[in-house]
């Protein structure tokens, strides 16, 4: 059965922009990766697990404080190239970036050495206009970037300037 997240895409307007949170994965593998490789931050749940109330909490495991207070709108659900479902709310708000503190995961580093090594789940956290985050975010959330901007009433982004 593939695995299934739930997260948020917290959103803010700036001079009539609407500009979107972004997170990039930690650890190795990732590092030297960009584009199409951001993601709103979101995480795993359980069957049976509320799904909105994971995403709030995920939402905090990855940055280090919990989302703000407001009214959630569903984004739905995409699946993403690996077959992992990701369920989505956009919520408006704010987030100091410079303040983000993920949580940690431990890994082989370098493979085969036998020794242990301590990563950032995400490794940074910015805020993009839709369409730089069209570029940044994984292929399959691109989707909830549209489907913000419908909900927002603002004009759909560019699809050549992905």
């Amino acid at each position: 059965m593939s695995s299934q997240s739930a997260g948020i895409l917290l959103y803010r307007r700036k001079n009539e922009i609407v500009e979107t949170l972004l997170v990039h994965p930690g650890g190795p593998f990732w590092s030297m990766k960009d584009l199409g490789a951001w993601s709103i931050p979101k995480g795993e749940y359980g069957e049976g697990e509320d799904a909105a109330r994971a995403a709030r909490r995920e939402f905090e495991e990855e940055l280090g404080r919990p989302p703000p207070d407001g009214d959630h709108l569903a984004l739905g659900e995409v699946v993403q190239a690996g077959g992992k479902r990701v369920r989505a709310w956009a919520l408006a708000g704010d987030f100091d970036t410079s303040a983000m503190r993920s949580n940690m995961f431990e890994m082989e580093w370098p493979p085969h050495s036998g020794k242990r090594a301590l990563f950032p789940e995400i490794d940074r956290a910015a805020w993009f206009g839709l369409d730089v985050a069209a570029q940044k975010i994984v292929p399959a959330q691109r989707a909830f970037l549209d489907r913000l901007a419908e909900l927002a009433s603002t004009p759909p982004r560019d699809p050549s300037q992905a």
